[in-house]
């Protein structure tokens, strides 16, 4: 397994539409090991193929303490979406930025697994914001885009300043 490059914000890539996985094959399994792996070692909670550079729709989240409850969904769409929650969100694409987002409280997702079956997962609370999140970036969307542009800019400054003094600027 490898650690694949995460694309960081403003990276254009990362405003990507991924395309379905037609492919159910031992590349996509590869791809899969290899996402859980760099959100791990990230430290990350979930990450999609878009913030790697891959344009399809894979999105792997373990949100358990123990880091052992790998949940990875191809193909994911939204059933249902029940209530609201607002939960300070964070994301692998922008490190160090946290922002408090407004999604639903709970959701069913279809999707498909890495051989291709079909399932259905319904999530709550933490891992349904984090689901959404990811979703989100396979439709080339990101969590600032849900910022009142006031806020999002403040973000975005924050972001740009954290980078020039990480290079010594």
């Amino acid at each position: 397994m490898s650690k694949l490059a995460i694309l960081e914000f403003p990276d254009p890539r990362l405003r990507t539409r991924a395309a379905p996985v037609e492919h159910f094959d031992a590349e996509l399994k590869q791809l899969v090991a290899d996402m859980f792996e760099t959100m791990y070692g990230a430290d990350g909670v979930g990450l999609a193929a878009t913030q790697v550079n891959v344009h399809r729709q894979v999105l792997v989240a373990d949100m358990s303490e123990g880091r052992n409850e790998p949940l990875a969904l191809i193909n994911p769409e939204i059933l249902e979406k029940d209530g609201s929650q607002v939960y300070q969100e964070g994301c692998l694409s922008f490190p160090g930025i946290y922002a408090d987002v407004t999604r639903a409280l709970k959701v069913k997702v279809k999707a498909r697994d890495v051989e291709g079956r079909e399932i259905v997962v319904e999530v709550e609370g933490p891992l349904a914001v984090c689901i959404q999140h990811e979703m989100d970036h396979l439709a080339g969307k990101v969590f600032v885009d849900y910022l009142s542009p006031l806020k999002r800019s403040m973000l975005l400054k924050r972001l740009e300043k954290q980078r020039k003094q990480a290079v010594g600027g």
